[in-house]
């Protein structure tokens, strides 16, 4: 089963709206959305502090954020070298 963790979708466009178009909204979704149940023996983070800085103790439901920004995600092992 494949999957992303970013929607997107195209919301309607008037020809009244006195604002600049906007084509095509993202959002995101997190991975727990796609596990039914929490499978057994589900791989956990080596260590307590990068379990802290994912937010999570399970690596199948870490989710990285990327910022609309930029493509740079807020990846675990640059925050564990801060």
């Amino acid at each position: 089963m494949t999957f992303t963790l970013t929607k997107c979708y195209s919301p309607f466009v008037s020809k009244f709206d006195p604002c600049k178009p906007v084509l095509k909204k993202c959002y995101s979704t997190p991975p727990n959305l796609y596990i039914g149940f929490q499978p057994n023996n589900a791989e956990q983070f080596p260590t307590a502090k990068e379990a802290l800085y994912a937010g999570t103790l399970w690596t199948c439901l870490y989710d990285p954020y990327y910022s609309k920004r930029g493509n740079q995600a807020n990846d675990t092992a640059k925050a564990i070298t801060r």
